[in-house]
């Protein structure tokens, strides 16, 4: 296959909400961000499906050569192959890539995060710089549209660790910072041994409450010149906050299981968002 069919290919099997936000846009602009997409989910799975850190580190050194050898224009894997056009296109640095490898590389060596300040730093790296090179992508004429885009990556990621509090437990890791746990009497082996409390409960709703404010502070952010640009941020904002409902509707049962919205809704959601956003 083509690189392009590759990297389409790897974005359609993850399920990723991230997926129905790209469907609508022109075709420069779709394989642009889906060979990003692609690229994100090839570093992240480097390190989340090896069980050994060594192996985890080896796999994620390969690619920092691989990004460099991108930008000495001799790409060889499918990913960077393809995402060979959206750097001369789109302006994609080394830097921004390897700040998100950078992100990535943090689940080596951090399981545990003290405070909020120190998870944002995590959130800006795997998904803020994301969110930013992806505005970039979709087009803006105002910088601030940059500020948006940041603070949304905020949100999906926030997003996504109320989501996967339990999956991530499993795996040893604790991504709620660890004051706002002790502020809410919840411990780490309440959370590591998937023991539901009403204190868990409480910090939950703690968190996508925090959440939900990202998103409406992302919106303010935006401005009004580039909305129809941002149509895909947008699209999956819309998908990510249904998910969050979904959640606290459910009680926020996350400890045990992964709560997912079905894809018809998603593309529901999708196109309606597209036409009215």
């Amino acid at each position: 296959m083509t690189p392009e069919e590759y990297c389409r290919q790897k974005a359609a099997q993850s399920g990723s909400s991230f997926y129905y936000s790209f469907l609508f846009l022109p075709a420069e602009q779709q394989s642009a961000i889906i060979a990003l997409y692609a690229f994100c989910r090839e570093v992240d799975d480097a390190v989340d499906e090896s069980r050994e850190p060594a192996v985890a580190a080896a796999k994620l050194a390969w690619w920092r050569t691989e990004v460099a050898q991108l930008f000495a224009g001799r790409p060889q894997h499918p990913v960077t192959r393809a995402l060979a056009r959206a750097v001369e296109r789109f302006g994609i640095t080394q830097g921004h890539l390897g700040e998100v490898m950078d992100g990535v590389e943090m689940d080596l060596s951090q399981n545990r995060y003290p405070g909020f300040v120190d998870l944002q730093r995590y959130c800006h790296r795997v998904a803020g710089v994301v969110g930013m090179l992806a505005a970039t992508i979709f087009g803006y004429r105002n910088p601030l549209t940059l500020d948006y885009a940041d603070r949304l990556g905020l949100a999906f990621q926030l997003t996504n660790i109320i989501r996967d509090v339990g999956e991530d437990a499993r795996k040893g890791r604790i991504y709620l910072p660890m004051e706002e746990l002790v502020r809410f009497d919840v411990t780490a082996a309440d959370i590591l041994n998937a023991r539901p409390t009403e204190n868990f409960t409480r910090l939950m709703r703690f968190q996508t409450e925090r959440a939900l404010r990202c998103y409406d502070e992302a919106f303010a952010l935006l401005p009004p010149e580039d909305r129809r640009a941002q149509r895909p941020g947008l699209v999956m904002a819309a998908i990510y906050r249904a998910l969050l409902e979904e959640i606290a509707a459910d009680g926020h049962q996350v400890l045990r299981q992964r709560i997912a919205l079905t894809p018809i809704r998603k593309l529901w959601i999708a196109w309606r968002t597209w036409v009215t956003a």
